[in-house]
């Protein structure tokens, strides 16, 4: 792979002159020769654990702080499209209590890669030194926490310089974001920023160590001595009820890192779960995360809005009121089997979701997207498929009693362009919108890309009906594009959700023909 032309002066500018030498330490080892330099649109695990929809990562050796020399293992991912895409790096955590750093998988399946991601963002994923496939070993500093989270952003800072020479990444506009003591190291990295770090992302950050006798003291005085430093807005979210890091503990770093001089905000989230520290471990979490983080965003300048929605998992429409949670005589499918498989439904860990169908119903629960892998269960065998419950709710506005079999869309693409399938629109008889309808993706196709964006276009309405005039103007709506993979020709199929604005929500199954 080529590297963007920078030069000497260019990068002074852009990084803070103690990394100056390890941008050029770094690029060294950027591809310096790991079994899988670069793997396309990696496989889902079994357990559904991450998006279905393609994108490109790759895992690399890079050099971490040139005046402690190692090797660090990295992970990058990037949405489908040639960019350049602005920078997220994002920083892990500890592994469990008794777990080897060395043994830690490597950082690469979060819900928070997966925003940045939807986001536009090129995600990166150093490993600390010490952790997975990095070389070195991590030096335990007592209470000297300030000290381990420094050492650990010296060699953030030389990642981030290999990569901003990188064609595909815009290095002009970078977040720093981490978890526990992932989000330490993020607060520790804020002191070195240089103008092209935006803002940084604090989730339940901190440190434990075993042979610190006061680890909280510790904590409120490292966070001042980084809010005294820091270079870059913050965001911190914590949960009321984290159990390693009580809201005593971090209100007292938040308020240390404040007064100090340092510009964040907090956000509280409340109890989560059983335990808030593992809080962005579930996709239920992204409802109550993402729009305060795409806030912040917008605020510090870097893209904040869903461009590749595919990356994140469906979410579940608001609770319907239909019937109580246990009420298996409310189900619109009135079979005896069906009750037995709500049964087991209701009895499996969120998050989860249960679709009904007149031919059939699906039930997933746990991992990336409960949602999407039981509608895409469903549409195997129908093309009616739609949500009825998800975690402690019924969210069903269709009939009491299911019937009918629906029809299945088609569309015929032409190789290697672009075309619109759907365009969703509700109009008044006076020709002018109503809103937006909510139109999702349900299941992605195998060989191509579609997307779902907001469009003014022609509506397409019944010929002789009442509406059909509104044919001749252009309204805004909801327009499904599909992409075919390059050289691609044969069959492809997607299916989409539809709810419109009475709450009515309807599956769509789409054939298609590229040729």
């Amino acid at each position: 792979m080529k590297h963007k032309p920078v030069s000497t002066g260019a990068l002074a500018k852009r990084f803070h002159g103690l990394f100056r030498m390890a941008i050029g330490a770094a690029i060294l080892l950027l591809f310096s020769g790991r079994a899988n330099p670069a793997v396309a649109d990696p496989p889902t695990e079994p357990d559904g654990s991450a998006p279905t929809a393609p994108f490109r990562e790759r895992v690399v050796d890079m050099a971490g702080d040139p005046g402690r020399p190692v090797t660090l293992e990295v992970t990058i991912m990037t949405p489908e499209g040639p960019g350049p895409f602005p920078l997220a790096v994002m920083n892990h955590g500890s592994p469990e209590h008794g777990q080897a750093r060395a043994d830690m998988p490597r950082y690469h399946r979060s819900f928070t890669i997966y925003y940045f991601l939807s986001r536009g963002y090129a995600v990166a994923m150093p490993m600390m030194r010490g952790f997975a496939d990095s070389g070195g070993l991590y030096e335990a500093h007592g209470c000297e926490m300030e000290r381990a989270g420094l050492e650990d952003a010296r060699d953030i800072a030389a990642v981030i310089g290999a990569l901003a020479l990188q064609p595909d990444i815009d290095a002009s506009r970078v977040v720093v974001a981490g978890i526990s003591f992932g989000g330490w190291n993020t607060l520790a990295f804020g002191t070195l920023a240089g103008p092209e770090v935006k803002g940084l992302v604090n989730f339940a950050g901190g440190m434990r160590e075993s042979d610190c006798d006061n680890q909280d003291r510790a904590l409120f005085d490292g966070a001042r001595d980084f809010g005294a430093h820091a270079r870059a807005p913050s965001i911190w979210l914590y949960g009321e009820n984290d159990l390693l890091f009580p809201p005593a503990t971090w209100r007292t770093m938040y308020d240390h890192y404040t007064k100090a001089g340092g510009t964040a905000e907090l956000f509280d989230y409340g109890v989560f779960g059983g335990d808030a520290h593992k809080f962005t471990r579930s996709s239920d979490s992204l409802r109550v995360w993402a729009p305060r983080v795409d806030a912040f965003l917008e605020r510090v300048g870097l893209p904040a809005t869903a461009t590749f929605p595919q990356y994140l998992p469906l979410e579940p429409p608001p609770a319907s009121g239909f019937a109580k949670i246990d009420d298996f005589d409310a189900l619109p499918v009135k079979s005896e089997t069906v009750k037995a498989l709500y049964g087991k439904f209701l009895t499996s860990d969120f998050p989860r979701a249960f679709v009904i169908s007149s031919k059939t119903v699906a039930r997933e629960s746990g991992g990336f997207d409960p949602i999407g892998r039981a509608m895409a269960a469903c549409a195997k065998t129908a093309s009616d498929c739609a949500i009825y419950a998800y975690d402690d709710q019924v969210v069903w506005r269709g009939p009491r009693t299911l019937s009918g079999t629906g029809h299945v869309a088609s569309a015929t693409v032409a190789a290697g362009t672009t075309a619109t399938l759907a365009f969703s629109a509700t109009v008044n008889p006076d020709c002018i919108s109503r809103g937006l309808n909510t139109v999702r993706i349900a299941k992605a196709p195998e060989h191509g890309v579609a997307q779902v964006a907001q469009k003014l276009d022609f509506g397409r309405f019944a010929a002789g009906g009442p509406y059909a005039k509104c044919g001749a103007v252009k309204v805004p709506g909801m327009a499904v594009t599909y992409t075919p993979a390059k050289g691609f020709v044969s069959q492809d199929a997607l299916t989409l959700e539809v709810i419109n604005l009475d709450n009515q929500d309807r599956v769509v199954p789409f054939a298609i023909t590229v040729k």
